[in-house]
């Protein structure tokens, strides 16, 4: 595993050492970042990473000039190996590390920013996606208008989501379902 571009692009992530987790490929994450970055949500963006594993994600987009990272993974194995490779960029990004579970995420730390662009990669065939964006955005961790990237398998039906989807690519068994966020008033 490698950082795909960016400031960071070439170098080498710590692979989890078995098979708890699931991470994007480089071949995959640098699809979406090719997506995301043509679309101009990275940049200065103030990005979640639920679900984060060993945080390719959320580290590819401060590669790519996210402005801040909040890393949140209910699997203190999975969030240490994160904070690992956050460590090994030697990056002085705002960074917040959350052993927490992103699918009752409870309510966003005043000192952390609400995320305009989320990366949501949950396990597959939990039906966690639904519940995850529910809770997130009920505990004001989502901007109004934030872009969510899906990661969920193949045959789920993101269309049954209470979000706009702006589009859907499959690669293997997975899909990626690009949405923006419908968040009521409050």
């Amino acid at each position: 595993m490698r950082i795909t571009g960016g400031i960071y692009g070439g170098r080498a992530l710590e692979a989890p050492k078995d098979r708890t987790i699931r991470p994007t490929s480089d071949k995959v994450r640098q699809a979406l970042f090719n997506m995301l970055n043509a679309r101009g949500l990275v940049e200065d963006a103030a990005v979640l990473d639920a679900f984060c594993g060993t945080g390719a994600l959320g580290l590819e987009a401060l590669s790519w000039g996210a402005s801040c990272c909040t890393f949140i993974d209910k699997n203190r194995t999975s969030l240490e190996l994160c904070r690992r490779n956050f460590a090994a960029l030697k990056s002085d990004a705002q960074q917040y590390f959350l052993l927490k579970d992103a699918a009752k995420p409870g309510i966003k730390p005043a000192e952390i920013a609400a995320a305009n662009l989320v990366f949501l990669d949950p396990p597959y065939k939990q039906d966690l996606v639904q519940q995850s964006l529910k809770g997130l955005i009920e505990g004001g961790w989502l901007a109004r208008g934030a872009h969510v990237l899906v990661e969920c398998e193949k045959a789920y039906n993101v269309r049954n989501l209470a979000h706009e989807v702006l589009l859907t690519r499959n690669y293997g068994d997975t899909q990626v379902a690009l949405l923006v966020c419908s968040i009521p008033a409050r």
